[in-house]
């Protein structure tokens, strides 16, 4: 399990992080590793030390992809409190997935214009990050507003995300008129 996450994490950072805004690894869940089935929150697994350690104490700053790979599992798991933990000693703090899922954990937490506003941050950096538009969207269903929903599945499709994760998504909680379950 271990090898298969430093692999997982070894390829995610060759691809440059425009190119990641949504890709593979959104496709499906995030494959547990020991960070979600082993450590206590508050805490993450360090390949290096082969064990949990506190976030602050975490050698995951040194590698952004993995940094952002592993709090998408913690938010995932539904752990968000420490995906943001994690994501705050992100070395990029501008990256667009850092911001995106910094938005998707702070919605989660129930504060939503804070969320939005990361999601705001993430599209003025790259109008093309998909999965912000996705989780914006579905933001706005939440809020009541499936006008404003449609207007990103829109956006999406016109910026080539038909068929992706992010559209499909979208697509299916505006489908069901609710964004219950959409956690990527």
């Amino acid at each position: 399990m271990i090898l298969r996450a430093s692999v997982f994490c070894l390829v995610l950072s060759l691809v440059p992080s425009g190119l990641r805004a949504v890709g593979p690894e959104e496709e499906s869940p995030p494959t547990p590793t020991p960070t979600t089935t082993i450590c206590p929150e508050g805490q993450v697994w360090d390949v290096d030390e082969a064990a949990c350690l506190p976030i602050i104490e975490s050698g995951l700053i040194r590698d952004p992809a993995a940094l952002v790979a592993t709090a998408r599992e913690l938010a995932y798991a539904g752990r968000h409190g420490d995906a943001l933990a994690l994501l705050a000693r992100a070395p990029d703090p501008a990256d667009t997935m850092v911001l995106t899922y910094i938005g998707y954990s702070t919605r989660s937490l129930g504060y939503m214009s804070r969320g939005l506003a990361f999601y705001d941050r993430a599209l003025a950096a790259d109008p093309d990050n998909l999965l912000a538009r996705s989780y914006l969207g579905m933001a706005y269903l939440i809020l009541g507003s499936p006008d404003r929903a449609e207007g990103q599945l829109a956006e999406i499709r016109a910026r080539g995300g038909d068929g992706s994760w992010p559209e499909r998504a979208l697509a299916e909680a505006i489908a069901g008129g609710t964004a219950e379950g959409f956690h990527y």
